[in-house]
Order: structure tokens, then sequence, then C-alpha cells
């Protein structure tokens, strides 16, 4: 990548071609992935077969939409590039269509040579109504605190 923020848009180019490949040569061997339940993986191979599993099982046909990056350089050779996204398409379990979902992205990026990589990626769900996430004996739920009047 020639400039930072290019990275969304390659993102939503090899997630639509359900090419999990490509969307794994984004980021550094030793590239680090926090997904949207929080699972961690520590290199571009886990990102990878992560993703593979994804794009059979729980995306097959999804389209995702990102939005305007937004970018912060970090000296010369760092840069933090956000995205808010929109996807559409994923199944649930039993096959059934689940809804839409919406998120923001976060990308580290470091410059290598005459190019950019991404070193860590962090993507977050949007939850609609909600200020965070409370545990309770039944179960974990998204809640908010004010009124919503």
């Amino acid at each position: 990548m020639k400039a930072p923020e290019e990275v969304v848009a390659r993102w939503q180019d090899a997630w639509n071609s359900a090419d999990a490949d490509a969307l794994s040569l984004l980021f550094a061997e030793d590239a680090e992935f926090v997904n949207v339940v929080g699972l961690w993986w520590h290199d571009r191979e886990s990102i990878r077969v992560s993703h593979e599993f994804g794009f059979t099982t729980i995306f097959p046909g999804s389209t995702i939409t990102m939005g305007k990056p937004r970018l912060r350089m970090l000296g010369d050779a760092g840069a933090v590039v956000q995205a808010r996204w929109h996807l559409v398409g994923q199944i649930a379990p039993d096959g059934a269509p689940a809804g839409e979902r919406e998120g923001i992205f976060t990308f580290v990026l470091e410059r290598r040579a005459e190019s950019w990589i991404t070193i860590a990626a962090q993507n977050t769900d949007i939850v609609p109504n909600t200020q965070t996430h409370i545990n309770a004996p039944e179960g974990r739920s998204s809640i908010y605190y004010r009124s919503l009047d």
C-alpha cells in the first residue's frame, strides 16, 4: 500500500471477494487482530485461517461497505486508520439470514520500505442505543444507563 488509508478499500475488496489470502496480505507476519467478540489472533496465518472459516461458514456471500477512512499519522512511519462499516449477508448457524450489522474498524499501520502494512487491528460492533455491556447470572446484555426520552 502506498498510503495507509488504502487499507480500508483493500479490506472491502478482499472481504467482498471472500478472499482470505488477499485479506491476510494486508497484515504483517506478526500482526495482532482483535475481532468484534474479542477473539485475538497473533499472526498473519491465524488471521487468514479465521477469516477463511468466516467466509465459508458465517459470511458466505456477505457484502461489507466501508466508510470514508479517518487517518491519524504517528510520525513518518506510523498511522492509525479508522472507518465505519456496514455488513449485509451474514447467516445464522441454522442457515437463516441474519440482520445487518454496523461497526468501526481500527487499523494500525507501519511504513516499511516504500509501502504500508497493518501491524494491529481492532473490529468493533456498534450496538445502537447502548453505552456498555453488563454481565448478569442470566447472561450478557447491552444496556443504556440514561433515559432514552
